[in-house]
């Protein structure tokens, strides 16, 4: 039998609602992150035909210019979409446990509420203001850690951009 090769494929897309404000903090050499959770809701029918809702409660990191991006624009409950990839992470917890947590290390992120203007008497915050207080920025993207893709998963992801 032929030698499969499996495709090293990471990719989400979810999109949700923040369920608290953003944690931001930097690293011991001064790189920016941000963690926070979103709440993604699914609609279905159950077997007696009725609507339920289901939720799935994921979390998210980012890093560098996307997590300066978020620490000014979400707070709890900004409609966020979210491209990025999983990744596992494990830590000690006080009590000596080791804890294994699966997250979204963001690397693309659609601010989906529209923003106040700035100099709008009321305040800064994300609000459903109306279609002339839009950004232009809605959309950050994080290509840092794109240098380790090879030049053939790079062409590839600019093949898609266009």
């Amino acid at each position: 039998m032929a030698d499969l090769k499996m495709p090293e494929l990471n990719n989400v897309i979810v999109a949700g609602n923040l369920t608290k404000d953003p944690v931001f903090r930097e690293t011991s050499n001064n790189t920016p992150v941000v963690n926070f959770h979103i709440a993604a809701n699914r609609r279905y029918k159950d077997s007696s035909n009725q609507w339920q809702e289901d939720v799935c409660y994921v979390g998210v990191v980012a890093w560098n210019k996307l997590a300066d991006s978020c620490r000014d624009r979400l707070r709890k409950g900004s409609a966020v979409l979210i491209d990025g990839e999983l990744q596992s992470r494990t830590f000690r917890t006080d009590d000596g446990r080791n804890r294994t947590i699966v997250e979204i290390k963001a690397k693309r992120i659609q601010f989906l509420n529209k923003l106040s203007k700035p100099d709008s008497p009321e305040n800064d915050d994300i609000s459903s203001a109306d279609d002339d207080n839009t950004s232009d920025d809605s959309s950050y993207e994080d290509n840092s850690f794109d240098k380790f893709l090879t030049d053939e998963e790079s062409d590839l992801i600019n093949d898609n951009k266009k």
